[in-house]
């Protein structure tokens, strides 16, 4: 999203919605590592041929659940994914360093992922959400995550773009 001057445009993120985004990555904050993991396995499990799109996992010997490299990338993306949403109503937009938007384009564009894995990616974010909260998720929540997610990837896919016109 660009104003008419080219600079990125403020997302309007509101208080309602910060607060359940907030309050429910707080309590998974708790349980984040198994969280993390339950949502690249939901990935796995909706589009199995995703493991293919991690060097890591190609030729990994050990189960997914058990893969100690797949267990430190879910903590990170899951975390990058919680916090970025989390400040989304603070600073207005999506707040990754410009460093790691950068790297993660490129990593994304030479991993070959599309924009039909992110819409997997979101459904499985949510529906980790929904089981790592239950007793807080509602359509609300819903919504709010997942606008902080669609922000995120527009953000990466973005990224992405400008990557692919510069090559």
């Amino acid at each position: 999203m660009e104003n008419s001057e080219g600079g990125a445009q403020a997302i309007a993120f509101g208080e309602e919605q910060e607060a359940l985004v907030v309050n429910s990555w707080n309590v998974m904050k708790q349980h984040a590592a198994d969280t993390a993991l339950s949502f690249f396995l939901k990935i796995f499990e909706i589009a199995p041929s995703a493991t293919q799109l991690f060097s890591f996992l190609r030729d990994a010997d050990v189960p997914l659940d058990k893969n100690p490299k797949l267990k430190a990338h879910a903590m990170a993306v899951f975390t990058m994914a919680c916090e970025s949403a989390a400040q989304l109503r603070k600073t207005g937009k999506v707040a990754v360093r410009e460093t790691t938007l950068k790297k993660l384009g490129a990593t994304h564009i030479n991993s070959g992922v599309i924009d039909e894995h992110f819409e997997v990616v979101k459904f499985a974010l949510l529906e980790t959400i929904k089981d790592a909260v239950p007793e807080m998720w509602c359509p609300e929540m819903k919504d709010a995550w997942g606008q902080a997610y669609d922000h995120l990837a527009a953000a990466i896919k973005e990224e992405m773009k400008l990557l692919s016109t510069r090559v």
